[in-house]
C-alpha cells in the first residue's frame, strides 16, 4: 500500500507555522528575561542598576559601531573606553560636566589617532571616525547615563518604572494592531512593517499606562499621564531611528543577544529618546 505524502504546500505550511510559533516563543523568553533584568534593576537601585544600565549602554555601543563600521572607520576602542569612564563617572556621583569633558577627550584622541594614521600611511578618515565615535556615544551611551541620574532622584524609582512600562506596552499593542489589523503604512520606506494603525494603537496604550502606573503607585496622575504621552509618540520614531540605520547597513537586527529581539540596540532603541527626553523635562521643570 502506497504511503498517502501530503501536498508539498501543506508541508511548507507547516513549516512556516513552525517557526513563527518558535519566533513568538523565543520572543516572549527573550521579553521575560529583559524584563525581569531591567525592572529588577530599577526596584534594588544603587550599584545594582548601575552595572545593568551600564551593560546595557556598552552592549548596544557596540552594536552601534558594528552598523556604523559596516560604511565606515571608526576608533571602536576609544568610544567604548570613553563610554566606560562616562558611565563610571554618573554611578559615582561626579559632576556630568565631568561626563562632557571625557566626551569631548575622545574627539580629540580619535582625532590624533587619524593624525597618526595620515602622517604613517598617507591617507586619514578623521570626518568620518569622529562623527561616528562620538554619535554612538551621543546617541546610546548618554541616553543610559541619563536613567542612573534619574534613578538616583527622590521619584526615580517610579518615572524610570513609567519609561519602560509605558514604551512596552506601545511596542505590544503597536506589533499586535498593526500585524493584525495594519493597513496603512508609516513611513514604508524605513520600517515597511508598521502602520498607522499600530503607531495609534500604540500611543493609546502607552497613554493609558501612564496614569494606570499612577493609581498603582498613589502618585499624582498628570506627569505620569504626560510621560505616557511622551513614551507612545516619540518611542516610536525612536524605533524609526535605529531602523534606518540598519537600512543602511543592510542588516535586519543590530545583533543577537536577545532571544526574538535581536540586539541590545533593537530592545532599547525607543527607551534612549523616552529617557533622553524625560531627562530634560525634569531639569526644566525642576
Amino acid at each position: 500500500m502506497a504511503l498517502h505524502k501530503p501536498p508539498t504546500g501543506a508541508r511548507v505550511d507547516y513549516e512556516e507555522t513552525g517557526l513563527i510559533n518558535r519566533e513568538m516563543m523565543n520572543r516572549v523568553i527573550g521579553s521575560v528575561i529583559v524584563g525581569a533584568c531591567i525592572i529588577g534593576g530599577i526596584l534594588r537601585g544603587g550599584v545594582v542598576w548601575d552595572i545593568i544600565a551600564s551593560i546595557a549602554a556598552l552592549g548596544s555601543l557596540w552594536e552601534m559601531y558594528k552598523l556604523l563600521g559596516s560604511r565606515y572607520r571608526l576608533s571602536r576602542g576609544w568610544g567604548l573606553t570613553g563610554a566606560l569612564f562616562m558611565l563610571v563617572t554618573v554611578s559615582m556621583g561626579f559632576s556630568f560636566a565631568l561626563t562632557l569633558s571625557i566626551l569631548a577627550s575622545v574627539s580629540f584622541l580619535v582625532l590624533f589617532t587619524e593624525v597618526i594614521r595620515r602622517e604613517s600611511s598617507g591617507q586619514s578618515f578623521a570626518l568620518w571616525n569622529v562623527g561616528g565615535t562620538l554619535s554612538g556615544l551621543i546617541y546610546v551611551v548618554l541616553p543610559w547615563s541619563f536613567m542612573i541620574l534619574i534613578r538616583a532622584q527622590s521619584t526615580g524609582q517610579i518615572i524610570l518604572l513609567t519609561i519602560f512600562l509605558c514604551t512596552w506596552s506601545c511596542d505590544i499593542a503597536a506589533y499586535a494592531v498593526g500585524s493584525r489589523f495594519g493597513q496603512t503604512p508609516f513611513c514604508g520606506n524605513v520600517s515597511p512593517k508598521k502602520s498607522w494603525e499600530g503607531f495609534w494603537a500604540g500611543a493609546l496604550a502607552s497613554t493609558l499606562c501612564g496614569p494606570a502606573l499612577a493609581w498603582f503607585f498613589e502618585f499624582p496622575p498628570m506627569p505620569l499621564l504626560m510621560l505616557g504621552m511622551l513614551c507612545g509618540v516619540a518611542g516610536q520614531l525612536g524605533d524609526l531611528c535605529e531602523s534606518v540605520l540598519k537600512r543602511e547597513a543592510r542588516v535586519k537586527d543590530s545583533g543577537a543577544a536577545i532571544p526574538g529581539h535581536g540586539g541590545f540596540l533593537d530592545r532599547f532603541d525607543s527607551i534612549l529618546i523616552n529617557s533622553a527626553l524625560a531627562f530634560l523635562i525634569i531639569e526644566v521643570i525642576g
